[in-house]
């Protein structure tokens, strides 16, 4: 790579910053934004998607910097995935916690299963004449529970297989994921106004308001506004993020390399694993070495946040602003289909088991659920933050890490789904996520029984 290209990526990472900031600006000027919660890299990638060369062609965007913006994603998302590990602490200190953590997190992986088998069976639907990609209907979980980084996965996943339609299932990938955050924030209110009124909010007489700060999407009063993280290293020697950064790239190394070793020596199914799974292996040996050695207390999860953080905005932003819609739009049927379906049978099987398998606080443990169900963690947080204004409740605490752990363990399922797809058929697909399915749900069902 010569210092002329990087300086044309770093001129059009200058461009995707600048639309950033726009969506930035606008979600704090226009209501109807801030009531659908829309993070600021969705609404500057829509911008830039309209006004680039793939829409309306008002700005003069070379077609290299398209190019580069698709690939993005795929490259980003590698240290945000790996990093997942890094830091991990369950924080159970008891059985009674471990009862209630384990119903919660048993839930989360079956919806996001059953996500999968909605998708499949739209996939087998319409696949009837062959004309649709393997690995359509997939982009319902990968959008709806991933959300829109998540889609940058995908989109790494069937690249480094050099599968032609990439860039078309990570743009429906996208525009599930647009959809579900759209609709979790609009349907999680209609179900906690209903709760309310039935009486099932532990705490919550009537619906609060979310607080102004989380609407713009800054908080005006300097007092308030939270650190970034703990500073674990001196700047003497070491900046702290910087640190965290330094073990992140480490992994993502080692992670590039074991796939190398892999395609080299042609090792069976090994070579074929997408180089981010064998970031999170190489993760859980690092982190699991430096809580050996005592030195636990160098990670802080929020420092790490703030590496991740950044590459999610510009993968999302990236990916948006690549967006092929013509490709998109031909599937706009079955993807309308897919998403209607998928707030349906998410939000009635998060009512019916979190109403009879969760013991306590089951609404607001649903609609955390939901949010990320079809949105990301954080819309799970601003449902939550609706009827628990205060985070009194231990909800906020059993979401948390119910959602870390099913993170590590869908993130590590991943290849496999790819691999069954593509060498046996979305019929077997469907047949391993109907089973995983069915034993989430049946094992949360035996959890509260053992809790009673």
């Amino acid at each position: 790579m010569t210092s002329a290209m990087l300086g044309e990526l770093l001129k059009s990472l200058g461009v995707l910053g600048f639309f950033l900031l726009m969506g930035f600006a606008l979600r704090a000027k226009l209501k109807f934004l801030q009531k659908t919660f829309m993070p600021a890299s969705v609404i500057g990638g829509f911008i830039l998607l309209i006004l680039g060369p793939i829409g309306l062609k008002v700005l003069p965007i070379p077609e290299d910097w398209i190019t580069t913006w698709s690939l993005l994603p795929g490259i980003l998302i590698v240290p945000v995935v790996t990093a997942t590990p890094l830091g991990l602490k369950l924080g159970v200190k008891s059985k009674k916690e471990l009862f209630n953590i384990l119903p919660l997190l048993l839930i989360m992986l079956g919806v996001y299963y059953l996500q999968h088998i909605v998708g499949f069976v739209v996939n087998l639907i319409f696949n009837s004449g062959g004309n649709m990609y393997p690995t359509f209907g997939w982009e319902l979980p990968i959008g709806y529970s991933g959300g829109h980084g998540t889609a940058g996965i995908l989109g790494n996943m069937l690249q480094e297989m050099n599968l032609p339609y990439w860039e078309t299932a990570q743009g429906v990938a996208i525009t599930t994921a647009t959809f579900g955050i759209v609709g979790g924030i609009l349907i999680g209110m209609v179900v906690i106004n209903w709760g309310a009124r039935k009486g099932y909010t532990e705490i919550l007489e009537k619906p609060s308001d979310i607080p102004e700060n989380m609407a713009l999407g800054y908080e005006k009063n300097v007092d308030l506004q939270q650190s970034l993280g703990r500073e674990t290293t001196k700047p003497s020697s070491v900046d702290t993020i910087s640190f965290h950064a330094a073990i992140i790239f480490l992994g993502c190394f080692f992670a590039y390399m074991l796939l190398g070793l892999a395609k080299k020596y042609e090792v069976p199914a090994f070579k074929s694993i997408s180089v981010w799974a064998y970031g999170i292996i190489v993760m859980f040996v690092i982190w699991g070495i430096i809580n050996k050695l005592n030195l636990g207390f160098l990670i802080d999860s929020n420092a790490k946040g703030k590496i991740t953080g950044p590459f999610t905005e510009f993968a999302v932003i990236a990916a948006i602003a690549s967006l092929p819609v013509k490709a998109v739009l031909d599937y706009i049927v079955p993807i309308l289909i897919l998403c209607i379906l998928g707030y349906i049978f998410t939000t009635f099987y998060l009512l019916i088991m979190c109403k009879k398998y969760l013991s306590e606080y089951w609404l607001e443990h649903m609609v955390a659920t939901f949010g990320m169900s079809t949105g990301v963690f954080l819309t799970g947080l601003l449902l939550l933050r609706v009827c628990d204004p205060e985070y009194k409740s231990p909800v906020i605490g059993n979401y948390s890490i119910s959602f870390s752990i099913m993170s590590a363990v869908t993130f590590a399922i991943m290849p496999l789904i790819l691999n069954i797809i593509l060498t046996k058929g979305t019929m077997y697909a469907l047949i391993l996520t109907s089973g995983i399915t069915i034993i989430s749900t049946i094992g949360a069902i035996i959890v509260r029984k053992l809790i009673k």
